[in-house]
């Protein structure tokens, strides 16, 4: 059974974020399962997983960090993604580097409240229209649901068409 209690959701620099912004949003708990990936909360929440986001962290080919938040049923074309950003290369980082980039554990990286302020952002396109989305809120087995254009709000992130159907 899933639980739902925004002001239950534990203190994350996600959650502090989004408070600090006043931004609306409503905490979603499961249970978190190694490479479960976003079927599991999906499954658990008991809505399509094209609404679950996941926030990936990348790495140019200099080592450069970015986010890529993209539909939780499709996966990234990194050689699209990587022309469409002006890039010779873009792969997804090791989950150490990933950590280290990003201030949080593999399986619950949030775009919100990142460690490092310079890390470019790019959005799925289709992401933006959605009515809500249930993206990691900073900490394995927690989704925040959320509006999407609190990602535009507070992320600036580039939009981009780089997702393709696993």
């Amino acid at each position: 059974m899933t639980k739902k209690n925004r002001s239950s959701a534990p203190e994350t620099p996600a959650t502090r974020m989004l408070r600090d912004h006043a931004v609306p949003f409503t905490a979603h708990f499961y249970e978190y399962q190694a490479h479960g990936g976003t079927r599991v909360p999906a499954q658990h929440l008991e809505v399509d997983e094209h609404r679950v986001i996941k926030t990936l962290i990348m790495e140019n080919e200099s080592g450069d960090p970015l986010i890529v938040l993209m539909h939780g049923d499709r996966t990234v074309s990194t050689k699209s993604l990587a022309r469409r950003i002006g890039c010779k290369k873009v792969a997804p980082c090791q989950p150490e580097t990933a950590n280290r980039h990003s201030g949080y554990l593999v399986g619950g990286t949030s775009p919100f409240g990142i460690r490092r302020k310079d890390v470019p952002v790019y959005v799925e396109k289709s992401i933006l229209a959605l009515p809500t989305i249930f993206i990691n809120g900073g900490r394995r087995g927690m989704l925040l649901q959320i509006s999407p254009s609190a990602l535009l709000d507070l992320l600036q992130p580039e939009t981009v068409e780089c997702g393709i159907e696993q």
